[in-house]
């Protein structure tokens, strides 16, 4: 009766137009997985390897496996073709993308699969810990994949380049919204050749969608030992959240790198927002566009940065040598 009245209702909201839900729940899940749906668990392997939803599969963390060190934007095709395809990750299949709750990886790596046509890919927001939470099964086996040859093609209007942001930094009825921490905003916290942001971007970090926006420095200081902050807000708080913006609007988003600004931008969709498109090189690659215009603009001082790191080194170097000594 559940998979009955789950299927009635897809097909409503698809017949009137409205927007597909994709950040899933619980039940969601098991009802997904029932009918032969793909599990992703979007966790580094070691991780991974502690615990699992069974049956999920894993290519290690997708914000750090599937793209380019240095620059932080996608690997090569052929590169992500063997990753994702090695895993049997099919964007044509329906996916449920999981991680820790609230993680940004399991967001990017919905993000990546709707970047090559996926259709049918969901985030379980609450994902590992919201299952256990639940007294839901796991498993520390791996799964055997089924690789698949994949043939990515991408599509257009999911993610945005440089030249594209540029140029609609400059057209009406655009606006963008800068998912990093207050600081980064303002140019204080300088993580790129220079700090501040774009023109006219609204600031709303992405653990505002969090029943607790603190919950991630709480943890880091033993204030909480779970991560039921991490869960998010219910949907008219999000929709106060962002009461500023406008549904109709096409709507740019962006962090650092495009890890957080991919869990905003599916917050936005399932809102109702029309055109969410996420900015995938984000402010390491705006800032390094020197001629582009900045608020906040703050330059890094490389030298001051150099001295740092040096200082540091020196420190580790130290303590190596005195814990050499005290060695038998």
């Amino acid at each position: 009766m559940k998979r009955l009245l789950f299927v009635l209702l897809s097909a409503l909201l698809a017949a009137s137009g409205a927007a597909a839900q994709t950040i899933v729940d619980l039940e969601f899940v098991r009802q997904a997985v029932a009918h032969g749906a793909l599990l992703w668990d979007a966790r580094d392997e070691a991780t991974f390897a502690k615990g699992h939803i069974p049956g999920a599969v894993n290519v290690g963390d997708p914000t750090v496996e599937l793209r380019d060190a240095r620059t932080e934007d996608y690997r090569p095709l052929p590169e992500l073709e063997k990753i994702l395809g090695g895993a049997g990750l099919d964007p044509t299949r329906e996916i449920v993308v999981y991680a820790q709750r609230g993680a940004s990886a399991a967001y990017f790596a919905q993000l990546t699969l709707r970047y090559f046509g996926a259709r049918k890919a969901y985030v379980f927001h609450d994902g590992i810990d919201g299952w256990r939470a639940a007294g839901q099964p796991v498993e520390t086996q791996a799964v055997k994949p089924q690789p698949v040859a994949l043939k990515l093609v991408a599509v257009p209007g999911v993610t945005v380049t440089t030249k594209e942001v540029l140029a609609a930094a400059n057209r009406p009825g655009v606006q963008f919204v800068d998912t990093r921490t207050a600081k980064e905003f303002r140019g204080e916290d300088i993580r790129a050749i220079r700090g501040g942001h774009i023109p006219g971007a609204l600031n709303i970090p992405f653990e505002a969608n969090w029943i607790d926006p603190e919950a991630r420095n709480k943890m880091r200081k033993g204030l909480v030992k779970d991560t039921a902050g991490f869960a998010l807000k219910p949907r008219e708080e999000l929709r106060k959240l962002y009461a500023a913006l406008d549904p109709d609007k096409e709507t740019i988003v962006y962090c650092q790198s495009g890890n957080r600004a991919a869990e905003t931008a599916a917050v936005l969709a399932d809102l109702g927002f029309k055109n969410v498109k996420v900015y995938d090189s984000s402010w390491l690659g705006y800032a390094s566009v020197l001629t582009a215009p900045a608020d906040d603009e703050a330059w890094l001082n490389v030298g001051a940065l150099h001295a740092a790191v040096q200082s540091l080194e020196s420190r580790v170097e130290e303590l190596e040598r005195k814990l050499a000594q005290r060695r038998p």
